[in-house]
């Protein structure tokens, strides 16, 4: 029997036993796709038997990624070791909020303390510890220590095996099997050349199957935002859009945040340079320092135009309301933000935030539970339950949960009326205004049934297609 080269090299493996198809791909150079159609070939012939199965294996995650290309942060630490201690100040100005889990971990491992304020180590035994994740990482194993930090993830692969029959290891000891030039396409140029003397035709055969090419669908996620946009569409809602980047002023002041507020440090926010803004509303300005005097007895107008990459999508609520004045209307925006987060399953630098207003003069906080519920009752989300909250724009305010089906009650719902002065700053008086806030993210991931965000962010096909779309967000097609 004569064989083209590539069925012959995929024979001349598998004949001293089963093999993955990985394996016998890597060995020939060439890719696992390029096999299949061999495959089915040398199936057909019955010279090879193809058997699929699932297996369970680890894989590094997007963390793991991230720390197989940057420092570990026990690598950094030991960069800028004096001796065998660190002012805990400093660790954090370096490391920002890696510090906190650092501590921890040395601390856990028992390679460190805390005395007077500093952190002291035990340095040799860090740098044994920090040497084996390394080489964990770049042998992709899953030791414990990446399992315990996250920077594995357990998943489940289609392995194929590919096992000799009785009828190829008998031809093959008999040496019946030949590899021989075989042409699958007459070109000009063969017949030019003259390559097609002497050479194997091979015949074409109709019953073999081909690829099953898969049909297109969206990203789990852009399914869910689109279904909860018709969901506030049928309730009443307009959508509204913003700036990716914007004032201070508007991502804080505004919303009566005090300028000394920990939350507006460059630890947890993108501070933007080089760029140019658009002419800042000196007339919100004035207001602003007016309110923010009146209140915390300090502001700065320096501070309030600083350019950022905004943290939440209540700049576009607030700037909607400054633009449109009084009425009744009501909008939502449901859009990405920015945050200076350590990515890890239920933390992301950059995510999805859906806030909305109801404005108008007889508008009271029981319509803004009142919305609360009759959303969550069309989203599928089950029983909300209430408590009191604080935010600095809203009086009084208000933190929604729904409860998950594995780890109990989460908060998705916060809310509040916008305070007089903060409607003051934006020009509107004489109206009243129900403000929500809802952690979209979340809320996905409950549909989706996922519990690590990167998944919901992934561009993985196999993670994408084994996700299933309930079928409450699949009606909508």
């Amino acid at each position: 029997m004569k064989l083209p080269e590539l069925h012959f090299e995929i024979v001349k493996r598998v004949v001293e036993g089963s093999k993955d198809v990985d394996e016998i791909a890597k060995e020939i150079g060439k890719k696992k796709e390029d096999l299949m159609r061999p495959l089915a070939e040398l199936e057909k012939e019955g010279l090879v038997k193809v058997v699929r199965e699932s297996v369970e294996a680890y894989e590094l995650s997007q963390l793991g990624k991230r720390y197989l290309k940057e420092k570990l942060p026990e690598e950094r630490l030991l960069e800028i070791l004096i001796g065998n201690e660190i002012d805990l100040g400093k660790l954090k100005e370096e490391l920002g909020k890696e510090s906190g889990v650092l501590i921890g971990l040395v601390k856990k491992l028992g390679l460190g303390r805390i005395e007077g304020g500093k952190l002291v180590l035990d340095v040799d035994g860090l740098r044994r510890y920090a040497k084996k994740v390394r080489e964990c990482l770049e042998r992709a194993e899953s030791c414990e220590e990446l399992k315990k930090r996250g920077f594995v993830k357990r998943v489940k692969l289609s392995r194929i095996i590919v096992e000799p029959t009785e009828k190829l290891v008998e031809m093959w000891k008999k040496g019946e099997i030949e590899k021989a030039k075989v042409i699958t396409a007459l070109t000009s140029e063969i017949i030019e050349s003259g390559a097609w003397k002497g050479a194997e035709f091979k015949e074409f055969d109709l019953t073999v199957e081909f690829p099953v090419r898969r049909s297109k669908r969206r990203h789990p996620l852009m399914e869910v935002h689109e279904y909860v946009k018709e969901v506030l569409v049928s309730m009443g809602f307009e959508e509204v859009k913003g700036e990716y980047v914007d004032y201070a002023l508007w991502n804080f002041d505004v919303l009566l945040v005090p300028q000394f507020h920990p939350a507006r440090s460059e630890t947890d926010v993108f501070y933007v340079s080089g760029v140019e803004g658009k002419p800042i509303e000196e007339d919100v300005m004035k207001r602003t320092e007016v309110e923010h005097k009146r209140m915390w007895g300090y502001w700065r107008a320096e501070i309030a135009r600083r350019l950022l990459l905004r943290t939440h999508t209540t700049v576009v609520t607030a700037r909607t309301l400054y633009s449109r004045g009084g009425g009744e209307y009501r909008v939502f925006s449901l859009d990405r933000v920015f945050r200076s987060e350590t990515l890890d399953p239920t933390h992301s630098m950059e995510f999805h935030q859906l806030e909305g207003i109801v404005v108008g003069k007889e508008v009271t906080f029981k319509h803004l539970l009142g919305f609360f519920e009759e959303f969550a009752r069309k989203m599928g989300l089950g029983e909300v339950f209430f408590k009191p909250a604080y935010f600095p724009f809203t009086e009084p305010s208000v933190e929604g949960f729904i409860k998950h089906p594995k780890v109990g009650w989460i908060e998705v719902f916060p809310g509040g009326m916008f305070r007089p002065e903060m409607l003051r700053i934006v020009g509107l008086e004489g109206y009243n205004v129900a403000a929500w806030g809802i952690g979209i993210d979340r809320i996905a991931m409950m549909l989706l049934d996922l519990d690590d965000i990167r998944e919901l962010y992934t561009n993985d096909l196999d993670v994408i297609r084994k996700t299933k779309v309930p079928e409450l967000v699949m009606r909508r097609r």
